[in-house]
């Protein structure tokens, strides 16, 4: 069943980002998402390999072949989705991403490929993202 899971599927989980192209599923009491385009899936793979690699010093991770503890996961993925999306389509308080496959097919044809976004600019949303507490409330400005 992992053939097709999804790159970004603590993100979704997380309720934080959904995807048009996003199945959930459960088995016994795991929960999980698989993506219902291979091509979509590999750019997605793609995205999230570019971005755990360009936010490795910032997130003082030295060993590359470690996988990233969960904390700095979701740092990655909903920090780097929200960077993103602030980069294609500015809006004050973006904290959530709708539909990750047209975030990526949008960013491939503004920037031409995955290789080229701004990643300085990703990475700095990257390092800003702040995990949401369960039962916080966050102060009213």
């Amino acid at each position: 069943m992992d053939h097709g899971r999804c790159p970004f599927e603590k993100a979704i989980l997380s309720a934080q980002c959904a995807c048009e192209l996003a199945t959930r599923f459960s088995v016994a009491e795991q929960m999980g998402v698989n993506c219902r385009s291979g091509i979509a899936r590999n750019n997605c793979i793609t995205l999230l390999a570019l971005m755990r690699n360009r936010a490795r010093f910032a997130l003082k991770v030295t060993d590359t072949s470690e996988s990233l503890p969960f904390g700095k996961e979701m740092k990655v993925m909903i920090g780097g989705l929200t960077g993103l999306q602030g980069l294609l389509t500015p809006e004050p308080d973006a904290a959530r991403v709708d539909n990750i496959h047209a975030l990526v097919r949008e960013a491939q044809e503004k920037y031409g490929s995955l290789e080229a976004l701004p990643y300085q600019e990703i990475v700095k949303s990257i390092t800003a993202y702040q995990a949401r507490r369960r039962g916080h409330v966050p102060p009213k400005p």
